[in-house]
Formats: C-alpha cells, structure tokens, sequence
C-alpha cells in the first residue's frame, strides 16, 4: 500500500445518496476496535455524521438523539469491500447500485467499489462520470468505480487513465480477465507513476486455465469436468510481483484462492514489493467438495480448492500475507445459473452473508479471534487510500452493529440484492447484521429495532 497518499474518508469521497446525518446513542453495546485494542461494552454516541463519544454503559445522553438498545450486540467498525458487481450497465436485470448498495448496507458494509466489466466496459471518463451520477442518486451507502485498465478489457490498448482520474475512478483493473501480455502489463504499470491509481489483478493464465470449469484436481476428474489448476493463479501473481518491483509500481491481487499464490504473495512482500491482496468468504469456507452437488451457485472464478488450499488462504489471513476480505459479490440471472457447471456464469453473490458465514464457520470454531476478523473485513479501504474505519471519537460514524447470537437460515426471509445466486443459500448461520451506520446515517435497520428519543 502507498503510504504516502493522504488517506481519504470514505463517505466524503464516495458517491451516494447523501442526506442531513441523525443523532444516535447506541447503549450499552459490546464495541471492538481492533485498531485501539477496545473490547467492553460502551454507549456510542453519535452526532452530526461522527463518533462524539463513547460513554461508559448508560451514562450517554444527547437531546433529540435517536436511543438504540445494544445490549448484546456487537459495535464494530463497519466494512470495506474492493471487489463488488453491480452489472451497471448492461445487466440492470442482475443489480444496480441501488439494490447492490441495500445489500452492502445489510451485510453491515459502509463502502464498496465495484468493477469496470459491465456491458459495455467502463473505459471512458464519461462512463465514470454518468455511474458516479447514478450512485449519488440511488446507493444507499458511499460506492465507487474502478475502470478498466485496457480499452474494452481486450489487454492491448492502455485507457486513458489520467481522464478516468480525473472523472472519478478509484482505481483501475480488467478484473474477469487477466492482462495476459507481459507488455501491455508493465506499460500499465509503468504508467501508474503518472496517475497514482491502484491496480487492481484478476490473476489467471488463460492458456493454463483453458477449459476449465472447477477446480483441477480429484474431484474434477472424478466428475468428469473440465478443471483449471491452481498454477494458473500463482504463476500470474509472481509474473506480476516482478513487474510491479520492476517498475516501483504497486500492486492488488484479489481472489486468491490457492497455497501457491499465498506463498507467491509472502515472498513478494518480503521482498518489499508493494502489493496487497484479498481473500473471499467462499474460498475461506468451501471447497471444491461442493461442485459434487452439480450446482452452479458452487462455481466461481478462480474456482473454490481443495482443503490444503482453504487452510492456506485462513493461515494467510490470520498472519497478515492475505490483508483484507472482500466478496466479489456477483450476481447473475436465476435462468443463467440454472445451466450445467460447464455453461454456466461464474461468480456467486456474497454482500449479504460475508461476516455472518465467517462469523459462524471461524470465530465460533476458534479458528480466527474475532478482532482480527473485524480488521480485515474493513482493511480493503487502505489498499485503495481510503482510512479505515474505525470506533473512536472524531472519526467517522461507520458502525455496524451485529447480534452474534441469533440463528437464521440464509435467503429465508428474502434478499435485498435482485439476484439470489448465493453459495450459502439455505445455510444455518449464527450472527447476523442489525444495524448498519454509513457516513453517520443508518443505512440498514433490522425490523427489529424499536425506534425511542434519548432524554
């Protein structure tokens, strides 16, 4: 990450449907900021769009001030995700930054980015500019836009990536497909020295991965499907550590999903290369085990792997190699999924479920402390120059409150996001979001959540 760009905040920079802030007191919630090391229960007082203070447990008072009960319930930072889809343009039938941002709000998010691979590709300033407009118009939470990093994701022709700048892109990247040429690759990187904007790198050698639908490994060859091997990442992902070292250029990889390209990310940042990388809740989760059901809510690109790989991508996480989660949220059309593995869309959505899965499948088991997976559900902010946020007088109100105890099954009572191809749909899940504060003003309310005025 580039530490010599001013951090931005979040909701001051990011286009949404912005409106006067309200004045809250979350009483007598559990707060867990990883950044200040706070684990007690606390009031968290709200005003005019920041945290004013956080009182001891109901000594807080603010006139007019909203009071929510918290008891019970987790205040954590809210989350960061750099790697979303909002299928805006083309595919407005999938998601659009309304509904996407509803389903950021409901998984407890307070900023995403979504990707330049619409229909038609984000290329143009004014491309930037006209979804810049509709997000200030319709997200319920602070949205940005990557654009891409080659005119029509085609790899040979680099944007103009000052303009895109200068609309308004957050950062740039092909993500769907890779910059296959080495060439191309570092002009895009050498390039960077110019405009400053984060790389963003869907790392997958397309001759190695040709064909593949899942996973190449036992499971493939048992079903008798086209696999790609792990190799088409990690061989990629080093390519592109040299060039980026190469040229002083930074780098960030998303989706990793394989041993070997964690190993390929340690060494590169041993070796002082500037990259961050993310990891996915189903990559964390899953493996390849689930494409035996035939279902093509199981495929995603990269494709899950096998256990070796899964504890990998936790180890990783755990020790800092892997710096932040994001969900590549990505919805398609019920009929498209419906095909067999090998015709169906990659990608699977993910806002809605992120912590909540992790919360149930690593925190309760011990696999992950809970403070260390709070910080890395909201650490993609840092790699794109955004501040983290965090719970602490002064900063920005971006606050999630979540019930860790209460049981739900996933998708039972509906959806905010317009498409329902979710991976863990059907899941008993422990924990789930009940309040999320974007930008000082709530974004997301459980129906749950009685309304009262604080003397």
């Amino acid at each position: 990450m580039n530490t010599a760009i001013e951090p931005r905040e979040i909701a001051e920079t990011l286009d949404w449907r912005r409106g006067e802030a309200g004045d809250l007191i979350l009483a007598g919630a559990r707060v867990v900021d990883p950044a200040s090391g706070l684990d007690e229960a606390r009031d968290v007082v709200i005003r005019a769009g920041r945290i004013a203070e956080l009182a001891s447990t109901g000594s807080a008072s603010l006139d007019g001030a909203e009071r929510i009960d918290a008891e019970g319930l987790l205040a954590m930072p809210a989350f960061f995700d750099p790697h979303v889809h909002l299928r805006t343009p083309g595919r407005e039938d999938e998601e659009d930054p309304e509904t996407g941002a509803r389903a950021a709000a409901a998984g407890g998010y307070c900023g995403i980015l979504a990707m330049a691979n619409t229909d038609p590709v984000v290329d143009t300033a004014a491309d930037v500019v006209a979804l810049r407009e509709r997000a200030a118009a319709e997200a319920c939470v602070p949205t940005g836009f990557l654009a891409t990093a080659t005119r029509g994701m085609a790899g040979e022709e680099l944007t103009e990536a000052l303009e895109l700048r200068d609309a308004g892109a957050i950062g740039i990247s092909d993500d769907g497909l890779p910059i296959a040429s080495s060439r191309v690759m570092r002009r895009v990187l050498a390039y960077q020295g110019l405009h400053g904007l984060q790389l963003a790198l869907h790392e997958q050698d397309p001759e190695l991965s040709a064909g593949g639908s899942m996973h190449e490994g036992e499971v493939s060859a048992e079903l008798g499907i086209g696999g790609w091997p792990s190799v088409a990442e990690s061989i990629m992902i080093a390519r592109d550590c040299e060039l980026a070292a190469y040229e002083s250029a930074r780098i960030h990889v998303q989706h990793l999903s394989a041993a070997s390209s964690v190993e390929a990310v340690e060494a590169a940042k041993a070796r002082g290369v500037r990259i961050t990388c993310e990891a996915t809740p189903h990559h964390l989760v899953l493996t390849d085990e689930a494409l035996r059901s035939l279902d093509a809510d199981f495929k995603m690109n990269p494709p899950l792997r096998t256990e070796f790989d899964r504890q990998a991508l936790i180890a990783g996480l755990r020790s800092g190699a892997i710096d932040c989660v994001a969900t590549d949220h990505a919805p398609h059309a019920a009929d498209e999924k419906a095909e067999p593995i090998e015709s169906a869309p990659f990608g699977v959505t993910g806002l809605e479920t992120a912590f909540a899965v992790l919360h149930t499948e690593l925190v309760l088991p011990g696999v992950l402390p809970l403070d260390l997976l709070v910080e890395r559900m909201s650490a993609g902010a840092r790699a794109f120059d955004f501040a983290q946020p965090r719970i602490e007088p002064g900063a920005p109100a971006d606050v999630v409150l979540f019930d860790p105890a209460v049981e739900w099954e996933v998708g039972a009572d509906g959806w905010e996001s317009r498409s329902r191809n979710s991976c863990f749909k059907g899941r008993a899940l422990t924990g789930r979001v009940q309040l999320t504060v974007a930008g000082g003003r709530v974004a997301f309310r459980r129906r749950s959540f009685a309304l009262g005025v604080a003397s």
